[in-house]
């Protein structure tokens, strides 16, 4: 994607081998990029969101994990980063996928030959994660198309939540890449962008991707969504996912539960594009099995903006005194879910439609 006519990535190592972040911390007001030198930096930016999206947790893992072996490559290093990486968030099972996976392809060899493995390896996820992305749009693309023709020439509105766009991945976005396809086809599109409380990804993050794209669209608290439901101003719902079940239930930003039961209640299809690499194959009640992370406090209590004088700073807007609870996900079953968007095609929010498409990998999984 652009910014100001300029491609850019997320994640990306510069001439001189160091990895690159666009700290998301300071969007939209502000486009800061980081350097990552040091497993701690990774570390860092992965628990305090500098980074955020399970697909781009997972793009900067391998290369944390790359950045170390450079470092050193032993086997207590191998270990030790794995560890360290993967305490950092808890929910998003594409960390654990990518960590796995290098191990898996550095653990066979000397050390002497895991740095530049490493460093392959790191930039192959990262392509996959950007041609994954494309297919997910190419495919939502249809469901779009076939509703603009039924609209004949009137805008299709798209409502989705948090921020599962460019800035959550490597490049393209999950749920917002049939969006962009859409748009960039000629379809006239108009997107609903909730907040997303307590961080307003949405309003930070999504809505800055949108404008810079040029793409219609307004901002709404997130309460507004089954209101417009209701009178019919959302043809469809399309959401990310940080973790999916075997058997389709997702787990997502916190508040995607309650879009879903106001989409089941209005007829509204809600479907979710989901990376493959996000499939937990390991879990399949996700109400009772996923854990969700819960984070500070302070980010339901306080929160971040630009003053007149162009000041970024953060407001207290609870009084002294009062709690706060922050679970930051929650779990959709699988059967308020009109379908799973993937890089291989539409899938059926099932047990028997997943390991139809997916079959693949999950014998892999279970072969371990």
């Amino acid at each position: 994607m652009k910014i100001d006519g300029t491609a850019y990535r997320t994640i990306w190592r510069d001439a001189d081998g160091v990895v690159q972040v666009i700290d998301q911390r300071w969007l939209p007001h502000e486009l800061r990029v980081a350097a990552l030198r040091s497993r701690a930096d990774f570390a860092t930016a992965i628990r305090d969101m500098w980074v955020r999206g399970a697909p781009l947790i997972g793009a900067t893992a391998a290369w944390g994990m790359a950045m170390q072996m450079a470092e050193d490559p032993s086997d207590a290093a191998l270990a030790e980063t794995w560890q360290v990486l993967h305490e950092t968030r808890p929910t998003a099972i594409n960390l654990r996928w990518a960590l796995d996976e290098m191990r898996r392809v550095l653990g066979p060899l000397p050390p002497a030959a895991r740095a530049a493995a490493a460093a392959r390896r790191a930039a192959e996820i990262c392509d996959e994660d950007v041609e994954i992305n494309r297919q997910i749009g190419l495919h939502g693309l249809k469901i779009i198309r076939e509703i603009a023709a039924r609209k004949a020439g009137r805008p299709v509105n798209i409502l989705t939540h948090c921020n599962a766009g460019w800035l959550a991945t490597v490049d393209w976005g999950t749920a917002t890449s049939p969006i962009y396809h859409a748009h960039d086809a000629g379809i006239p599109v108009h997107v609903f962008v909730d907040e997303t409380r307590p961080r307003n990804q949405g309003a930070h993050l999504t809505a800055w991707e949108m404008n810079r794209h040029g793409i219609p669209h307004d901002l709404i608290v997130d309460n507004a969504g089954g209101h417009l439901m209701q009178h019919g101003e959302v043809d469809l719902v399309i959401v990310g996912t940080d973790r999916t079940t075997a058997r389709g239930d997702v787990c997502n930003k916190i508040g995607t539960y309650l879009k879903a039961l106001a989409a089941r209640a209005n007829g509204v299809p809600f479907y979710v594009a989901l990376p493959s690499p996000t499939i937990d194959w390991r879990v399949h009640d996700g109400v009772a099995e996923i854990p969700i992370e819960e984070r500070n406090p302070a980010e339901v209590t306080h929160v971040q903006g630009r003053a007149p004088d162009g000041t970024i700073l953060s407001v207290q807007i609870s009084p002294d005194g009062t709690g706060a609870r922050n679970p930051a996900f929650d779990v959709t079953p699988a059967e308020l879910v009109t379908g799973l968007l993937t890089e291989r095609g539409l899938c059926p929010a099932t047990a028997d439609g997943m390991a139809a498409m997916f079959g693949d990998l999950k014998a892999a999984v279970s072969g371990r």
